[in-house]
């Protein structure tokens, strides 16, 4: 990767390129395919790559786990874009948790 990649600015490149694409024409556009078939298929999409994810990291290729993890987080974008959910959104709650151990968060929850 290039030294001056700023990874949040792709993802946010990213994530308006699926927002403008979502309205599309689904013959010309997968975000708009998929946005036209539904919620449930988006989610699915999401399962299918989370699973791919984990396959290519217990193999240990570290190619395709760069790969499947690409995929995955472009169909979580798709979803989360769906839902109303944007990556600022993810960042704050990341932000809320920053310094807490991943145990103590965990507990919070489990009220």
């Amino acid at each position: 990767m290039p030294a001056a990649m700023d990874e949040t600015t792709l993802l946010s490149r990213l994530e308006a390129t699926i927002a403008a694409r979502r309205a599309g024409d689904p013959a010309s556009s997968y975000v708009a395919k998929l946005h036209a078939k539904g919620r449930g298929k988006m989610a699915q999409k999401v399962g299918e790559e989370a699973t791919e994810v984990v396959i290519a990291a217990l193999t240990g290729n570290r190619e395709d786990l760069a790969g499947e993890a690409a995929d995955l987080l472009f169909h979580l974008l798709v979803l989360m874009g769906d839902c109303g959910v944007s990556l600022a959104d993810v960042v704050a709650e990341l932000a809320r948790r920053e310094g807490t151990s991943g145990i103590d968060e965990k507990a919070s929850r489990s009220s």
